[in-house]
């Protein structure tokens, strides 16, 4: 099978050298900007590559929405397979790319989308037919875990966390996707749309990193916890689905706490399997390139879709879902979040609030920020 390549960035590049030695694939034409075209094998008109009889599949490797949307949707229409790595663009057009690829009797695949090596979305979509996935998320995006980490063991705040991490190439120029938990978020809106058939695209919550600061790091060590950043999805006892991002503070006999760097933990737990943990690189050229061409070689396999014809866009409910909060707030709005009494330094006060809900945790905290306030917040980890 003959694959293009659209972008040849840090993972287009890796994917173009894979394809040089995985059996039963073989790279093809690669698509570069204008004026990129100086060597043979890479063109700079998308046309080259849907008029080639020869080619079989692209792999789009681009990022963002525009133009990778268009040249998706073409390839797709003459009659090509499709693999992305860009959840973005599946969290935008999933479900629409999906429904092309069938009425053109081709595949389009997006594991490569979530979790770079780490097989979570493929996974999930082999376990499906036989099993009902209950929850699933876990560590999902490698710039924060790296910058956590380093934050928490080697001793920098934040800003410098993030001049390493970018330096390291784990953090883009513009680092506001990762640090935000934009980037985590979307994946969790894929892992709901393989498992759950539904796309959650409104009700979301999402809580980053940004407000994590050595003081926090210094007050959680003594209470001897760690934070990582999670993603949660999972279905409601009404049949709903709740999806979530938000920090998540573990005593340190918990998994999580050991993974370090820029590493990722997948998990989801099913009504036969039980809880499933998957572990590995989430992000890099070769990480993430081998799960496109694990895909290309699904596709070989006859594998055709991820999303089910049934899969629906709708909204978020996290209601329901509920726990204890670790807080950094200022004193004279702590009364807003009942707990534990708390101890109050340099104006701020630090305490661990009663079982709340994640929608009045996030709306409550957004509405505080609004006047100004400076907040941390973590769940507490009481599984």
């Amino acid at each position: 099978m003959k694959v293009a390549v659209l972008g040849f960035g840090t993972v287009g590049v890796g994917v173009y050298e894979m394809l040089q030695s995985t059996t039963g694939l073989e790279p093809g034409p690669v698509l570069v900007r204008p004026g990129k075209d100086n060597e043979p094998f890479k063109v700079s008109s998308l046309d080259v590559i849907l008029n080639d009889p020869t080619v079989d599949a692209v792999a789009e490797v681009m990022g963002g929405i525009e133009p990778a949307f268009t040249y998706v949707s073409s390839a797709l229409r003459a009659g090509k397979h499709a693999v992305t790595s860009n959840k973005a663009l599946v969290a935008l057009h999933g479900t629409e790319l999906q429904a092309l690829a069938r009425e053109n009797h081709v595949a389009f695949l997006f594991s490569a989308a979530c979790g770079g090596a780490v097989p979570f979305l493929h996974n999930i979509s082999a376990a499906v037919p036989s099993d009902r996935i209950k929850s699933l998320g876990g560590i999902l995006n490698g710039t924060t875990n790296y910058m956590l980490d380093s934050m928490q063991r080697r001793g920098m705040d934040y800003a410098d966390a993030l001049k390493d991490a970018q330096r390291l190439g784990y953090a883009e120029a513009d680092p506001t996707a990762d640090v935000s938990g934009l980037d985590a978020l979307r994946k969790i809106m894929l892992a709901c749309a393989v498992a759950y058939d539904v796309l959650p695209d409104e009700g979301l919550l999402c809580e980053g990193i940004e407000n994590f600061t050595a003081d926090d790091v210094k007050d959680l060590k003594k209470r001897g916890l760690t934070c990582r950043l999670l993603a949660s999805g999972g279905r409601n006892a009404d049949d709903s689905i709740y999806a979530y991002v938000e920090p998540v503070l573990f005593q340190a006999s918990a998994p999580e706490c050991s993974v370090l760097m820029n590493f990722n933990m997948a998990k989801y737990d099913g009504q036969n399997s039980g809880k499933i943990v998957l572990m590995g690189q989430g992000a890099g050229r070769y990480p993430t390139a081998s799960a496109v061409l694990r895909d290309l070689t699904d596709i070989r396999g006859g594998k055709k879709n991820m999303i089910k014809t049934s899969c629906v866009r709708g909204s978020a409910n996290n209601e329901g879902c509920a726990h204890r909060y670790y807080v950094r707030v200022p004193a004279e709005v702590s009364s807003e979040f009942p707990g534990e009494a708390g101890e109050t330094e340099n104006g701020f006060c630090r305490f661990v609030t009663n079982p709340l809900s994640v929608a009045f945790m996030h709306k409550t905290v957004a509405k505080l920020r609004m006047n100004g306030c400076s907040i941390f917040f973590a769940a507490m980890d009481e599984e």
